[in-house]
């Protein structure tokens, strides 16, 4: 994503926990000639972090034109956040590919004996990919007029088993941030309680499953409280990365759809998801 927006001439902040990581990304872009990216350590769950990264860009660039975890529209200054969050489980074996039918069909059970999920694990995964964005938008909106904000999420609301939990998160017109929290906290106590499955929750994958469907509701609530920004969603589709075993489609692929959408004019759609 940084390199296409790069490419595209955007000046791009690229942001991640990891310092190294985050550097040897600044220095593989520039060795195949793109240098119109810097580099800023952000972790999403740690306000002074985020005040920092503020500071930063206020400080060198006084605006923010894009901003990418993914939220964005045409201009000449963008922030890359690594959205890929933590999957709240831990698998105890590497070699697995998970399917959809493994997720939440049949095999859903079966497969539970090689992933551990802890209220502790599910907690982290719900701070660092619902809250966490949340606290970056308001960052965000801190910022600027009329940019666009683009989440880069999956659609897994069918991954919930429970129909009338589906259905309040489909019920648009009563869809609140405060009713999206709920379902959080909801979740949260019935991850604790260990009742789970009794709960209408997903088993397998639970607590990331649960972020990202968080995520898809506040990117429309968003949407609506803030009619003058251009808020949407974007799945990237299933892509090649260390968490897919390497299996999917290319990155550049990948990388192709949110910056479309980033780069979108101002008067562009919002509130959309696009797939």
């Amino acid at each position: 994503i940084c390199k296409q927006l790069a490419s595209n001439g955007v000046f791009v902040v690229l942001t991640a926990r990891d310092v190294n990581r985050g550097n040897e990304a600044i220095e593989r872009l520039a060795s195949i000639g793109i240098f119109n990216v810097a580099f800023h350590p952000l972790d999403v769950v740690d306000g002074a972090s985020a005040s920092s990264l503020a500071d930063f860009v206020k400080a060198r660039f006084g605006k923010l034109d894009i901003l990418i975890d993914e939220r964005a529209i045409k201009a000449q200054f963008a922030l890359q956040v690594n959205n890929a969050g933590i999957t709240g489980a831990t698998y105890m074996k590497e070699d697995i590919v998970l399917t959809e039918d493994m997720i939440r069909g049949p095999k859903a059970k079966s497969m539970k004996e090689f992933f551990k999920e802890t209220y502790e694990s599910a907690e982290k995964c719900l701070r660092t990919n619902y809250y966490g964005i949340k606290q970056l938008l308001l960052f965000y909106l801190f910022f600027n007029n009329r940019t666009c904000q683009k989440l880069s999420t999956s659609p897994l609301a069918l991954y919930i088993p429970d129909e009338n939990i589906k259905e309040e998160l489909n019920d648009i017109d009563s869809l609140a941030e405060e009713k999206v929290d709920s379902l959080v906290a909801r979740f949260l106590k019935d991850m604790k309680e260990n009742a789970v499955e009794t709960g209408g929750w997903p088993i397998l994958l639970s607590a990331y499953i649960v972020s990202k469907v968080a995520l898809n509701a506040y990117t429309r609530v968003m949407a609506t409280k803030y009619p003058g920004i251009a808020i949407n969603a974007v799945h990237p589709g299933y892509i090649k990365t260390d968490l897919s075993h390497n299996i999917g489609s290319p990155v550049e692929e990948g990388a192709r759809g949110p910056v479309t959408v980033a780069l979108m004019p101002k008067d562009g759609p919002s509130g959309v998801f696009f797939n």
